[in-house]
């Protein structure tokens, strides 16, 4: 008998929604998952989204039963445990360096977000446009010296929130030239980002 579908309220260019979509695909949830496009845009309220999530806000995950969770982390976390997976690691040292890299690897998403909504106002403030470039590049600085301890430790959900959030600076912050900033983090991601997991989830206008 096949397994209950859930449904994902999903966006091809959301960093978060690519986060569920990683740990789907590592886990080997991909075929439970119905994805339903949903625009979540900040100043616009999407009621067919509200009715899920009253936040209006993406990734939604709606389980077979009728539930809903939210947001990607938590999402994340219960596709491991539905599958029995190992991407968030249950003790000592090892989890506590998952979830901090996940917890930075979210932060940096924020960062980077709130960026970019401020530079397409028609007045951005750039003293906020400084504090954001500051932030990004002072977490590319810390990442670049644990370039080693990223590439040796195994694959984790700190992985798949790092590898979105330097995904998302190729997307929207091309300019930035990130790679020359923190070389050893970008060999790291080279190799991250050739998984299939990352290769199935790029990000596409559209």
């Amino acid at each position: 008998m096949a397994e209950p579908a859930m449904r994902l309220h999903w966006s091809p260019k959301s960093p978060y929604v690519r986060k569920v979509m990683v740990c789907a695909h590592e886990l080997g949830l991909l075929p439970r998952l119905e994805l339903v496009r949903s625009v979540a845009a900040m100043l616009k309220p999407n009621p067919v989204l509200m009715a899920d999530n009253p936040l209006s806000k993406i990734p939604t995950l709606v389980l077979a039963d009728g539930r809903t969770l939210f947001d990607s982390a938590v999402i994340c976390e219960y596709l491991n445990d539905t599958a029995g997976g190992a991407l968030f690691p249950v003790h000592g040292d090892a989890r506590w360096q998952a979830l901090r890299w996940h917890a930075l690897g979210d932060g940096l998403l924020d960062v980077l977000i709130l960026w970019r909504n401020e530079r397409e106002r028609e007045l951005p403030l750039q003293v906020l446009m400084d504090a954001f470039e500051l932030k990004t590049r002072a977490s590319l600085k810390l990442l670049d010296d644990e370039a080693k301890a990223l590439g040796d430790a195994p694959f984790c959900i700190g992985h798949v929130a790092l590898g979105c959030a330097l995904g998302y600076l190729d997307y929207r912050f091309g300019m930035l030239g990130w790679r020359g900033l923190a070389p050893r983090l970008a060999a790291w991601f080279e190799v991250l980002r050739a998984r299939p997991s990352f290769q199935s989830s790029e990000p596409v206008d559209g």
